[in-house]
């Protein structure tokens, strides 16, 4: 997922656009876990990235997504850009200390 969400609507509100966006991103991040892995993946991660525009985005962790939208939100940004690349990723084995 490649967005920019634009925060400005003639009938919706601020907040609701706000709501909108976070709900958009964590369907797309569950539909995206129920898919298939390929062989030798343990898990699906995410390389996120998020900023006012595409080239002004830095990388942010898939749990500081809610909290980037809202510091957006905080500082009434009327739009940002979001990114979230699902990648198939193994577990690393701990060592035995």
């Amino acid at each position: 997922m490649k967005k920019t969400f634009v925060l400005s609507h003639p009938k919706l509100s601020y907040q609701r656009l706000i709501e909108a966006a976070k709900n958009e991103v964590k369907q797309y991040i569950k539909t995206e876990r129920n898919k298939a892995l390929p062989e030798g993946a343990d898990f699906w991660g995410f390389n996120c990235k998020f900023g006012q525009a595409a080239d002004k985005a830095r990388s942010v962790h898939e749990g500081d997504i809610n909290a980037s939208i809202s510091s957006a939100q905080s500082q009434h940004w009327k739009s940002f850009y979001l990114e979230v690349i699902p990648t198939p990723k193994t577990r690393a084995k701990r060592s035995e200390d």
